[in-house]
């Protein structure tokens, strides 16, 4: 008598299941892993070298967004499809994430053959996608890593392709890095510091330091920029364009923001009443909706009037989630918070920018103050900027002023504010007070002569 019962036939289908990939057909994640464990079983003996590499398309969220998940989905088959056919008979692709994908290249020994081949996948899925009688373009960034050794396991692998992934998004779109020790000694760095901050944040010991901002025409100070300064017990001081970005990534930045902002407020309170005090908010902040409701509820609790408070954002933030930008502003100016554009000029679409967002105030990126003096172009766009904000009822402060000459030259040009080194370094609270008290004492002295 015959029968199927234990012909592993259903069984072989439901493991090509557990190992595939629904929507594009190529292998996932755990049909990665077992290809790339396979190969060290492999070479155990003798440890050739080989090439592990993780591509990540770059903008596919935005592209998601705009054009429907369903044409997501479609650019992501289509995606599969040309990995697919860029493969040889030794090689493998899988899709590992969302909109990620993972190589494996038996046969590539070098780190030069790796940055070639990944090149060439740069370069294949460049080309337009269909989404129905539209297209769209893509482009990928990819981080591989090299076997060398049979200490190596496929997750050391897989996690130095990740760290290599990591910094050729850093360094910008359509980017390879292939892995090398250098890259293992930054990220335990970061992973240092971000541990210190975690910590730092929790027992308060991020401190605002604040410089000035004046009326160029006076030289009066007329508010103060919130900085956050961090000095750890066994880092020393570590600069905020170093902890700052960590914070950003490890989703720190909101509570370090909040306890920066509450003890920037319990300061300024104590200030004359007529200075504002500026303070910036991150772009992973102006996706959060709880945003507006922790700055207000900070200001409860410090007694500041909103009104004397100016956020600053930046196109980035803006262009990340802007309608949850858009409604996080309203919010605050609802409240007589005032909204300034930072670093205007650097960005992309700031002219669409300012017709879409109503702002208080515009800052001028040091980038043009700098060259002010030398550089026509920047004097042609600083003019421009501000015939544009007088036309439009916007505040104006140049940033990044360090010589009296550029003053000078902005006064001439009808800039009202400013700030800089050359009137003032960022200082912590008990020194901003001694500022005030001695520009006090020279404004008494000067009305008395």
């Amino acid at each position: 008598m015959q029968t199927t019962f234990g012909t592993g036939q259903p069984g072989r289908e439901n493991a090509d299941l557990a190992f595939t990939d629904p929507l594009t057909g190529l292998g996932n994640h755990r049909r990665f892993f077992d290809k790339v464990d396979r190969l060290i079983s492999d070479r155990a003996d003798d440890p050739a070298p080989f090439t592990v590499g993780i591509l990540d398309l770059d903008g596919f969220k935005p592209i998601n967004d705009l054009f429907g998940h369903k044409a997501g989905d479609d650019i992501l088959i289509q995606v599969a499809m040309r990995l697919r056919a860029s493969m040889d008979g030794y090689s493998t692709v899988c899709r590992i994430g969302a909109d990620e994908f993972a190589f494996l290249y038996p046969m590539v020994f070098s780190e030069e053959q790796a940055a070639e081949k990944s090149r060439m996948l740069i370069e294949i899925l460049s080309a337009p996608y269909d989404v129905g009688e539209r297209t769209a373009r893509l482009s990928a960034s990819v981080g591989c890593s090299l076997f060398y050794s049979g200490d190596e396991t496929t997750e050391i692998l897989i996690n130095k392709a990740e760290t290599a992934l990591y910094h050729a998004k850093r360094s910008g779109r359509g980017r390879v890095v292939v892995y090398t020790r250098e890259m293992e000694d930054a990220a335990k760095r970061v992973t240092r510091i971000e541990q210190a901050l975690r910590r730092a944040v929790s027992a308060g010991e991020v401190e605002p330091h604040f410089q000035p901002i004046v009326a160029l025409n006076s030289r009066r100070t007329i508010g103060f920029e919130t900085l956050a300064r961090w000095t750890d017990r066994d880092l020393g001081m570590v600069p905020p364009s170093v902890f700052i970005p960590i914070a950003e990534e490890r989703g720190i930045i909101g509570p370090l923001s909040q306890l920066v902002l509450r003890k920037a407020t319990e300061a300024a309170r104590n200030w004359p009443k007529d200075l504002f005090l500026s303070f910036n908010l991150s772009p992973s902040q102006l996706v959060d909706q709880n945003t507006g409701l922790h700055i207000l509820a900070i200001l409860d609790r410090t007694g500041f009037d909103p009104r004397r408070l100016e956020i600053e954002i930046t196109e980035t933030g803006l262009m990340t989630d802007p309608a949850s930008a858009e409604k996080i502003v309203e919010d605050l100016r609802r409240v007589g918070i005032r909204v300034s554009l930072d670093d205007f000029g650097t960005g992309q679409s700031s002219l669409g920018r300012l017709r879409e967002f109503h702002f208080d105030k515009l800052k001028i990126d040091r980038a043009f103050v700098s060259s002010i003096l030398d550089d026509r172009p920047s004097e042609h766009i600083i003019r421009a900027i501000l015939a544009m904000c007088e036309g439009l009822g916007m505040d104006v402060v140049a940033e990044g002023i360090e010589e009296e000459a550029q003053a000078d030259r902005l006064v001439q040009f009808g800039c009202a504010g400013g700030q800089g080194y050359l009137f003032g370094k960022p200082v912590d609270a008990d020194a901003t007070l001694g500022y005030l008290r001695d520009s006090y004492r020279g404004a008494l002295r000067a009305k008395a002569i």
